[in-house]
């Protein structure tokens, strides 16, 4: 079995909150040790279930105390939270690693809080962005916070019982926080010094971009949601990407110093597809969870064109599928290894949309790749009389640009239905019967009568 933690690193941060963390402990991913190294080298076997799962299907990149973690999960049930700022109607697939880590943690006996950025999401996490968020108004906020919900009702089972999901908003106690007294109370905590040093803020400063005071609060602000949900709901866990360990490790520290309480954090690897594409980005655009922003098909389409070298990763972390089954999957080459994507874009889809909709996407499939005709859950470029072939293109979001487009044209990737087409200035018309409009083999969709 492999071990989560072949070694301890103390991680001293020095000014961090203003004296070096003693009991912090981080793991590096998990790794099998070469054979005969001796036993000083010998591997802690991993007792509870929580962390073996997270463990050998990939979600961890660091924790906190591994130890003392797993420890506690294999005696007690581990209130654990995730935060989600609603910025969008919608959240996307770039979010969806940290969904399924709250499934994880429930499949295996705990307790998942999901903790909605009611009052960090009127600011905008900072962490390792560019440039300033726009600011949203408290009214859209709501909105988004609303609309997101449903998605972790497809993830999670919520109700009362001591496994059962929580969904808690941060704006309920960070829009009643007084100023002075939460400088005096939590702001004493925290050192400007190494707030400063954290590589979210470096990149940022380094690259003389302009970082407000009000983006520099966040990391205060989350460290504090921290704390408050240990004090409420008796939070011990925080996960996390691993763009938000400086945050994570804040709020732990300053759950010890307000309170004396021990919690612990979790992050997971950045992900990013084979090709180095971030996870949840196409040409097209975000990969949306919500179907009412992204069809069904199309989110099929999106688990069913993964890269050969992602599959067997992508079946792990999206999908239920025993280990086992993913191995032999993973196993699988040349033209059988579309099977295995069939099958991970199946079961992804239906977490997330429902068993209907990813079988009416597969068949859809069937019937436009496999039999030549065309399906109803394609996307759709509606159109009045002719219109020229860059603008579908563009319109059903196989090309970002008609720049683009004219590039597909020219290498004879498009097609309109069998027929591929090399003049970039050609033009199509929508007839009484939808036309299918193909952008390499992968993505097809329907030029219809608008």
């Amino acid at each position: 079995m492999r071990s989560l933690f072949p070694s301890r690193l103390r991680e001293g941060l020095g000014e961090g909150m203003g004296a070096t963390i003693r009991y912090v402990r981080t793991t590096p991913p998990p790794t099998l040790p070469a054979r005969g190294r001796g036993e000083e080298e010998a591997m802690t076997e991993l007792k509870s279930e929580l962390l073996r799962v997270l463990t050998d299907r990939g979600y961890i990149h660091q924790t906190t105390d591994a130890a003392a973690l797993d420890a506690l999960a294999t005696t007690s049930v581990v209130p654990g939270y995730i935060g989600f700022d609603p910025t969008a109607p919608s959240l996307h697939v770039g979010s969806l690693v940290q969904i399924m880590l709250l499934r994880r943690l429930q499949q295996t006996g705990h307790k998942p809080i999901v903790l909605m950025g009611g009052g960090t999401g009127k600011i905008g996490d900072p962490s390792f962005k560019e440039e300033s968020r726009q600011l949203l108004n408290d009214d859209r906020v709501a909105e988004n916070v609303a609309s997101i919900r449903r998605i972790f009702e497809r993830f999670l089972t919520f109700g009362d019982g001591p496994t059962d999901a929580v969904m808690v908003d941060n704006a309920d106690w960070l829009d009643k926080l007084e100023y002075i007294p939460f400088l005096r109370e939590v702001g004493q905590h925290f050192s400007v010094n190494r707030m400063l040093s954290f590589d979210s803020v470096k990149l940022r400063l380094d690259r003389e971009q302009s970082l407000s005071f009000l983006e520099f609060n966040y990391m205060i602000l989350q460290a504090y949601d921290f704390r408050e949900l240990s004090q409420r709901h008796g939070v011990r866990l925080q996960m996390g990407g691993s763009d938000q360990w400086g945050n994570i490790v804040n709020g732990i520290e300053l759950a010890r110093r307000m309170d004396g309480t021990e919690v612990f954090g979790v992050t997971t690897p950045l992900l990013t597809t084979a090709d180095g594409t971030k996870m949840g980005k196409t040409v097209a655009g975000a990969v949306w969870l919500h179907e009412d922003q992204l069809p069904h098909f199309d989110y099929w389409q999106f688990w069913r064109n993964a890269d050969d070298r992602d599959v067997g990763r992508f079946l792990r972390l999206y999908t239920d599928l025993p280990l086992d089954e993913i191995a032999r999957l993973e196993a699988l080459e040349g033209a059988e290894i579309n099977e295995a994507k069939k099958i991970l874009a199946n079961e992804a889809t239906a977490m997330c949309r429902g068993r209907e909709a990813a079988d009416a996407a597969a068949e859809t499939a069937r019937r436009t790749f496999e039999e030549g005709t065309s399906g109803d859950a394609l996307p759709t470029f509606a159109a009045s009389g002719e219109v020229a072939l860059v603008d579908v293109l563009v319109g059903l979001g196989f090309c970002a640009s008609k720049g683009e487009a004219r590039r597909l044209i020219k290498q004879g990737g498009a097609r309109i239905g069998a027929d591929k087409v090399s003049d970039e200035a050609a033009t199509v018309s929508a007839g009484l019967e939808p036309l299918r409009i193909s952008a390499g083999k992968k993505n097809h969709g329907l030029l219809i009568a608008g």
